[in-house]
This record gives C-alpha cells, sequence and structure tokens, in this order.
C-alpha cells in the first residue's frame, strides 16, 4: 500500500504533467494558426470532417437502436398478468400480412376467437411508432429424463428511443384493452383439478396451471333463489361493498378477501348460491377438493395457480377432510408439510399465503355447522355466516314463478300451501321436485299440497342421514 505522501505526491506529478501536456497544445495551436496558411488549414479541416463522417458515422449507424422486451408465461411461480393481456390484445390488431390465421369457437362464446401460431409476428402501431410481436413456443426435450414443459412468451422489439412511451403508455394500454375485451366477451369460468395437467381453455388459450377449466354455465342468479328476500338483499349488498373497498382494505393492512360460510340441511341451496354469487360478480369458481390434497405445501401450490377475481369454493368441509385439534398436531410426528393438517387450511385461509392474490371470495359450505373447529369459524376467516334453512313462504313463491310461471299467489292451492309451509320443514329442493312433476299447474300444486299435508300429519321431520354430504 502507498502511503499518505507517496500519493499526494503521485496526485502532484500528474497535475503537473498534465498542465504541460496542455499548455504544450495551447502554444502550437496558437503558433500553427499563426504559421500555416488558410488554404491548407481549410483542406486539414475538411479532410477531418470526410473521416468522421464517412468512417464513424457509419461505425455509429451500425450499433444496434433496437431493443427486445420478453413477456414470460409465468411469473416465478404465478401467472404473468401482461402475458394474458398480449394475449387477448393481439388478436385484436389487423395484420393483413398475416398468412395463416388460428381460429377457435366454443358453444358458449360470442364470437369466433383468433390466437396466434408458434413463431407467429404481429405488427403494432402506437402513437406514430412500429412496435413488432412475436409469439415463441420451446417444445420440451423428449430426450431428457426429467420432462419439463413447454415454455411459451412473447417477444415485443422496439426502437429504443421510444422505451419510456412503451413502459409508460403503451402496455397500460394494452393492458386496459385486454381488460376491455376480456369484460366484453366475459364467461364465468369452473376450474377443477381433475382435468389432466395440460388440460387448456379453448376460449383464451390461458392456462390455469394444475387446473382444467370449463365455462360455468349454471343458470341460478339471485333473482332465481328460493330464500329470504332479506337475507338475499344482506349478501347483495355485502358482496357490492366487498367489490368498490380495495383502496378500503389497504388502508387498513388485510388482505382484500372475504369468507363466507353457507351452513344448513341438503338441499337448501347451497351450490346454488355459489353459482349465483359467481355469475353476479362475473368471478371464475374454483372447485376445490381437500380429500385430493396430500399436504399442506400442495394447498399452498394450488392456491398460487387461481387468479385474481375468483371464488375459491370449498363444500362440505366437514366431509372433506380429517380437521384434527391443532394442539394435538403440534403433538404428533408428522411434519405439517406432509400431510394436511388444520393449520395448512387455516394459514390457507387467513395466513401468509391467503394474501398471495387479489378479490378472493372463500366460500365453505357444511350441512353440520356444529362439526366443525372454532378456529374456522372467527371472523377473517369466515367473515358472514349464512343460514340456508327450509323453504319459506317467500321462497316458494319464487319458486312456483320459475316452475310453473305463477305470479299471482293468491290462488287457493298457493295460499295452502304457503301455511303448510309454515308448519312443516321442508327444503327448496323437494318442492321444486313435485313442481316439475306435471306440466298441468293445478296438478303439480297439488302434488306438492299432498306432500306437506302428508307431513304435518306424521308430525314428523324431513329424514336427513346424517352421514350423507349434499353434493
Amino acid at each position: 500500500m502507498y502511503s499518505a505522501a507517496e500519493i499526494q505526491s503521485m496526485a502532484t506529478n500528474i497535475f503537473s504533467a498534465y498542465a504541460s501536456v496542455a499548455a504544450s497544445i495551447m502554444l502550437f495551436r496558437s503558433v500553427a494558426y499563426d504559421l500555416i496558411p488558410e488554404p491548407i488549414k481549410s483542406a486539414v479541416f475538411k479532410a477531418l470532417s470526410h473521416f468522421f463522417k464517412h468512417y464513424l458515422g457509419r461505425f455509429f449507424n451500425s450499433l444496434p437502436t433496437q431493443i427486445t422486451m420478453v413477456v414470460d408465461e409465468q411469473c416465478g411461480i404465478t401467472r404473468n398478468q401482461i402475458y394474458d393481456a398480449v394475449e387477448l390484445y393481439l388478436p385484436t390488431i389487423d395484420n393483413p400480412d398475416s398468412e395463416r390465421i388460428k381460429v377457435h369457437k366454443r358453444s358458449k362464446q360470442k364470437s369466433i376467437g383468433i390466437s396466434m401460431e408458434k413463431n407467429q409476428e404481429v405488427v403494432d402501431h402506437f402513437k406514430g411508432f412500429k412496435l413488432k410481436w412475436q409469439f415463441v413456443q420451446i417444445e420440451p426435450d423428449s430426450q431428457k429424463n426429467n420432462v419439463q414443459p413447454e415454455k411459451r412468451f412473447f417477444e415485443l422489439t422496439f426502437d429504443k428511443s421510444h422505451k419510456d412511451d412503451v413502459f409508460n403508455e403503451y402496455l397500460p394500454h394494452v393492458m386496459a384493452k385486454a381488460k376491455e375485451i376480456k369484460d366484453n366477451e366475459r364467461a364465468v369460468k369452473l376450474y377443477t383439478r381433475d382435468f389432466p395437467f395440460d388440460s387448456q381453455d379453448d376460449d383464451s388459450g390461458s392456462w390455469g396451471g394444475h387446473w382444467g377449466c370449463i365455462n360455468l354455465d349454471h343458470p341460478a342468479t339471485f333473482d332465481k333463489l328460493a330464500m329470504d328476500p332479506c337475507l338475499k338483499k344482506s349478501i347483495i349488498e355485502d358482496l357490492d361493498r366487498f367489490v368498490r373497498r380495495r383502496d378500503y382494505y389497504k388502508k387498513v393492512g388485510k388482505a382484500w378477501k372475504r369468507g363466507y360460510l353457507l351452513y344448513g340441511p341438503p338441499g337448501t341451496g347451497k351450490s346454488s348460491l355459489i353459482a349465483a354469487m359467481a355469475n353476479y360478480l362475473k368471478y371464475d369458481v374454483y372447485d376445490l377438493e381437500l380429500t385430493d390434497l396430500y399436504s399442506n405445501s400442495e394447498l399452498r401450490r394450488i392456491l398460487l395457480c387461481t387468479t385474481n377475481r375468483s371464488v375459491i369454493a370449498i363444500e362440505d368441509i366437514d366431509c372433506s377432510v380429517q380437521m384434527h385439534d391443532r394442539g394435538a398436531e403440534s403433538e404428533g410426528n408428522d411434519p405439517s408439510n406432509t400431510k394436511l393438517t388444520l393449520s395448512g387450511v387455516l394459514n390457507f385461509i387467513d395466513g401468509l399465503w391467503s394474501t398471495c392474490g387479489d378479490e378472493r371470495i372463500v366460500i365453505f359450505t357444511t350441512n353440520h355447522k356444529e362439526k366443525l373447529d372454532p378456529a374456522l369459524l372467527r371472523p377473517g376467516r369466515m367473515d358472514m355466516h349464512i343460514h340456508m334453512g327450509y323453504c319459506t313462504p317467500e321462497g316458494f313463491d319464487v319458486l312456483a314463478l320459475n316452475y310453473l310461471g305463477i305470479k299471482d299467489q293468491t290462488k287457493t292451492p298457493c295460499q295452502e300451501i304457503r301455511s303448510f309451509i309454515r308448519e312443516v320443514e321442508i327444503s327448496p329442493a323437494e318442492i321444486a321436485e313435485h313442481l316439475m312433476r306435471s306440466d298441468d299447474v293445478d296438478l303439480a300444486l297439488q302434488g306438492v299440497l299432498d306432500l306437506l299435508k302428508k307431513m304435518k300429519d306424521e308430525k314428523t321431520l324431513v329424514p336427513v342421514d346424517e352421514k350423507t354430504c349434499d353434493v
């Protein structure tokens, strides 16, 4: 190492040398300006100008001015939202030079869909400059023992001078257009893990990780639900409040999610209410069967493969998995990541992993609320408990309108049925079944009335097999 005195001495020498060279250059310039004739100076300057323009100009012009941005399908272990947006946006660009077009249409799809083929290029124009998109698909190497999934991504090439425009304006433009397209062509999806791992959503071309999907064609809406009008109104208001409270959840430091527990006897419309909520919000539904899972880590992995603005439905939670006491779990020999435990489900609902996503609805259903661990029932996990009870007179009015088209419930059979419904416990599903047994309105109503009279005479409740879960 050099001492401080040595460093100072070297610095002084360097500065002295620099000053000497600078003085020499200035002296040479002054002498040259006075002694060299003007024609020679002009010739030298002209030669130097030609050299810089011809040779150095060609060198700098040969430097690359294009930049390529890669948009991967996956962002770590979750889906890349920009990729999904680009996938929807690019088919809307008119490319008259395209030689091949990939089209598709499903039965419930409003219009013919277009998607890109492997290595296809699409040129877009935005604010006067050109952008070139290319879809790249890399097939897995079948020669290798460890089978890797195929890799798919988009490449966006544009001039470097427009980099800020692309980041600040063009990509937000693509995201906004994709949202508009998705809202216009929105079909609610029902996802399940029973599909093969390579199942594909034919409507959008997107892949759901380890989930496969079909269109949710369930016709249930809140107008068609045979339930108490006040309860129905409170559910709708709760959903509306949840959707508009993004900033509120962020302000109070809570994950933007909402938990519902639907409980009550079989046939009271729990599954129909889930479908009605999904149709009302236009949220996809992920049907999660806990009996198919073997560990807490597997539960976390499939949670990360779900999208925002979705409903995660776990039906018959009391029958889905053996929920042990958390204290007993800690005394066991198996680590929590090698089996599915109550603690793992709780973390899925209201732990750190529950924050991996926004605008989520988590719905549990059960026929026997009393069998659930109290830890599952507290607010923050199951925020709203909805009792799906037996049919009410108001519920019958909805069923009579839906199944028989009866708008006036003042007719004698309807009034008798409403009176009996107040005295017996009968599910909406049972009444609906009898309403469907005849196309004749009077015969259908008489069948319901006879059933109710029989139930009252027997002075007995509707049989319920406690070992059977409502599907």
